[in-house]
């Protein structure tokens, strides 16, 4: 516990500081900030006993972590991202997602980090670096002076953002189906073996899908060069490497929405799953393949 307790030290008065940051709500308690600050005293109060297991404490400076940035996510989506800042803004929301990440790799050599988070701790740290991005995208792909100046970070941010999600949706093995299974509902099933545990799985593969798609709209014919030379949206994010590697947009969109459709029209039919965009957008990558 001392090791986790040194490495959390720092993170939680970090934590504790963005809270007391201008433009932090004074009058104004928001339910998530509330129970990020609830959260954090608590954590406060372990360290101090230095008793507890790290994983316990971990899962606890996460929980506090998703709350917090919140908070903040949802005053920049408020303020429909402002030009001037909200790019500087979204790098420290991502960085500070990243942290717990970082912590559990600081502190525990051996054990993966979802070994000690769980699944769905990461999960919902990947899901909010990918919607971020997402809502983010959403926004600045209709400035369009702003578009023009700046396509390679907006296929930065899109690149990342799929990353994010992929990776969301990888943390739970799909269900493996074989005889032994007895599910009563066959279509419950298919949804676990597809890999869909939740309602935000199913939404990550539409979003990401989406993402695909803006990035061959609004860049296909920019060069791919031009994505190395800039900074990685989350330059200070070491456990994210991968985001580097060059996504095949067309691919990847493709993949994502067939598998959407399939679904939405499969197991969960009648359940209110719109396909017309999803299909709409598959003919774009079609059409554009040929």
């Amino acid at each position: 516990p001392g090791m986790a307790v040194a490495a959390l030290r720092p993170r939680v008065a970090a934590l504790g500081r963005r809270l007391g940051a201008p433009g932090a709500p004074g009058e104004r308690r928001d339910t998530f900030l509330a129970k990020g600050c609830a959260n954090l005293d608590k954590l406060k109060d372990l360290c101090n006993e230095g008793k507890e297991h790290p994983s316990t404490l971990f899962q606890l400076y996460t929980q506090a972590v998703l709350d917090i940035t919140y908070f903040e996510e949802n005053q920049l989506v408020d303020e429909d991202f402002p030009e001037e800042s909200s790019l500087q803004k979204l790098k420290e929301l991502i960085c500070v997602l990243s942290e717990p990440e970082d912590l559990v790799r600081e502190c525990s050599i051996k054990e993966e980090p979802v070994n000690i988070l769980g699944a769905e701790l990461l999960e919902c740290l990947y899901w909010r670096k990918g919607a971020l991005l997402y809502m983010y995208c959403h926004t600045a792909k209709e400035r369009s002076e702003w578009l023009q100046e700046n396509i390679a970070t907006f296929k930065k941010c899109l690149n990342d953002g799929v990353h994010y999600l992929m990776k969301m949706l990888s943390f739970r093995c799909p269900l493996q189906l074989d005889e032994d299974v007895s599910l009563q509902d066959k279509d419950t099933a298919r949804l676990l073996s597809e890999g869909i545990f939740s309602d935000t799985h199913l939404l990550a593969m539409m979003y990401s899908g989406e993402m695909c798609y803006w990035g061959l709209k609004h860049c296909g014919e920019e060069k791919q060069e031009s994505l190395e030379s800039t900074d990685r949206v989350s330059n200070s994010d070491p456990g994210s490497s991968s985001q580097s590697v060059l996504l095949d947009f067309q691919e990847t969109g493709t993949n994502m929405l067939t598998k959407y459709v399939a679904v939405c029209e499969g197991p969960l039919k009648g359940q209110g799953w719109n396909t017309t965009t999803a299909k709409q957008m598959l003919h774009y990558f079609v059409e554009s393949h040929n």
